[in-house]
């Protein structure tokens, strides 16, 4: 990293607010009539975009606005539960988060790497920490979707300079990830290049760094579009 990005990134972490993880119930149902004996159980865990950062209850948030997109596409009810902490590395996913949850899962979703680009960790130790989290993550669920890192090259709150670099490093980040899925059989969702309104004023809610009510519902509904076949591919039976 050079040196206007070393500043840009000091600048950034002494002067941007984040939003903190808002009240409300980190899990719920979304009901419908349905030929289902059960609801699907849906589970994500991850950083700061499960935990609902930048809305003010959880119910707006992204993990309950993709439970209703679920449900809608495979039309049924759905059990959903958002396992998140602001600031979460894959490691804090791995070490502190995977072992919240109890029992098996039908669908889980793993949202990690912001963080960890932040932090400068290495990626030999991003593919060990996302290469064990996923082992963890099959030992409880069949169907896994891990999702990329944000668009944080996008954020308005961060310097030009050191978006630039953050983008060559989720370029990076992105690649190793995409390799580690297809060896390990689960689904990965690249969502850094797809086009998600992060460029429009709207997208961001009050901290100008993540995203508010709006694109929570907009990227819920782009994974939903994305996903949709093999959703009904992988969960019209279980």
């Amino acid at each position: 990293m050079n040196v206007l990005a070393l500043a840009q990134a000091w600048w950034a972490q002494h002067t941007i607010h984040l939003d903190p993880e808002p009240a409300g119930e980190r899990s719920g149902s979304i009901n419908v009539d349905d030929a289902y004996d059960r609801p699907l159980r849906f589970v994500a865990v991850g950083d700061s975009m499960i935990a609902g950062c930048g809305v003010d209850n959880q119910s707006e948030g992204f993990t309950p606005a993709l439970a209703r997109c679920f449900s809608h596409t495979l039309n049924r009810s759905v059990d959903w539960e958002a396992h998140g902490r602001l600031g979460a590395t894959m490691r804090r996913v791995r070490y502190r988060l995977m072992p919240e949850i109890e029992g098996r899962a039908d669908l889980m979703v793993i949202c990690a790497g912001s963080n960890d680009l932040m932090a400068r960790r290495t990626l030999d130790e991003w593919k060990a920490d996302l290469s064990a989290t996923i082992d963890e993550a099959k030992a409880i669920c069949d169907n896994i979707v891990v999702f990329s890192a944000a668009q944080l090259y996008r954020s308005p709150s961060l310097g030009a300079e050191l978006r630039k670099v953050i983008g060559q490093m989720t370029e990076e980040q992105t690649a190793a990830s995409k390799a580690i899925c297809e060896k390990k059989h689960v689904e990965y969702l690249d969502m850094t290049h797809e086009d998600v309104h992060a460029d429009l004023d709207s997208f961001y809610a009050h901290d100008r760094f993540h995203p508010g009510r709006y694109g929570y519902e907009y990227m819920a509904r782009r994974v939903d579009n994305l996903l949709g076949e093999w959703l009904t591919s992988n969960l019209s039976h279980v």
